[in-house]
């Protein structure tokens, strides 16, 4: 199976139970964790679940535990948060965009507007090579791949009922985002 068409069938329920917890586009959640894991083939994907790149730092909250794998890189060491599934993954991704990057988190049912935010933001360091607008032109690209191959589904949208919708009507990058 191809590793696109695989990505979006293993981690589309992880998405729509973050999408309904947190408000935030499922769509814009996996183009994200595609982008970020290389479509979920990055060794922190496979084997610590975490597909965001985020960083084994702060306070252990009732996703992340506060287990950390260790890598040493051109950049330094660096921990990452090791996840026990990967639905704790998107939903400890989908919390802190909600909590720290609140900008981005609204603006997640535009592509083009949180994939500016995101980019813009302090999630992305550039002191490790990221580049902003690169980041930004692929997560586009990659939430575009995920709404023409959006697996069929059981599960629902949330977006129309969500409460913020009410207000207003592959890459591996495995950023160190320090979050």
């Amino acid at each position: 199976m191809d590793k696109k068409i695989n990505f979006l069938h293993t981690c589309w329920e992880a998405a729509a139970e973050a999408e309904k917890l947190f408000g935030m586009n499922a769509r814009i959640i996996l183009a994200q964790g595609a982008l970020e894991s290389g479509w979920g083939t990055s060794m922190l994907a496979t084997e610590h679940h975490n597909f965001f790149g985020l960083m084994g730092y702060g306070a252990s909250n009732a996703y992340w535990h506060g287990q950390r794998a260790t890598f040493e890189t051109a950049y330094g060491t660096h921990h990452f948060r090791h996840y026990e599934a990967t639905h704790l993954s998107f939903l400890d991704f989908a919390r802190l965009i909600r909590n720290n990057y609140r900008t981005a988190w609204q603006a997640s049912n535009n592509p083009e507007a949180y994939a500016h935010e995101i980019a813009y933001s302090p999630y992305i360091r550039e002191l490790n090579g990221d580049d902003r607008e690169t980041y930004r032109r692929s997560l586009v690209q990659i939430e575009k791949t995920v709404r023409a191959n959006k697996p069929v589904t059981t599960a629902t949208s949330t977006a129309a009922t969500s409460p913020r919708s009410k207000q207003r009507s592959g890459n591996n990058w495995n950023c160190f985002n320090g979050q």
